[in-house]
């Protein structure tokens, strides 16, 4: 799980948000009010709203005008299932495998307090040692 988030506001421009997936290499930017989670922009929905407005034609201050109007909520994902801290990955796996989540927001009596991707998953299982090793890694020869 990542602790050290950075995160929007709703009422935040999608202008804020261009600058932080510019300066970021994370995809998942939660949206919060009061430390509560209330959605989530994925790096891919901004750049299919952003890939839109280039059907609006290549004046770049036309288009950055758009994105100061535009605020996270209008382009974040509402309905987004959360893990508590002590849940196991068994439980992202599940919400993973059933959904089209790529990160669930980890939430300890309502506040946000990490977030969960794939790929920290991914990682987390290659780096998990078994119990047994000698059952895993016995010669094959």
């Amino acid at each position: 799980m990542s602790t050290e988030l950075i995160t929007v506001n709703p009422e935040d421009s999608l202008l804020t948000v261009k600058k932080i997936f510019e300066t970021h290499t994370f995809h998942h930017l939660p949206v919060v009010r009061f430390k509560k989670i209330v959605g989530i922009i994925s790096k891919t929905d901004f750049e299919h709203f952003t890939g839109a407005l280039s059907h609006f034609g290549d004046d770049r201050f036309m288009n950055e005008s758009r994105l100061e109007r535009t605020k996270a909520q209008d382009i974040m994902t509402k309905g987004i299932g959360k893990l508590e801290p002590d849940d196991r990955i068994n439980v992202a796996l599940e919400i993973f495998s059933k959904n089209w989540f790529h990160a669930l927001p980890v939430v300890k009596d309502d506040e946000l307090i990490g977030i969960v991707t794939t790929q920290d998953v991914i990682k987390a299982v290659l780096n998990e040692k078994p119990k047994e090793p000698h059952m895993v890694y016995e010669n094959l020869d």
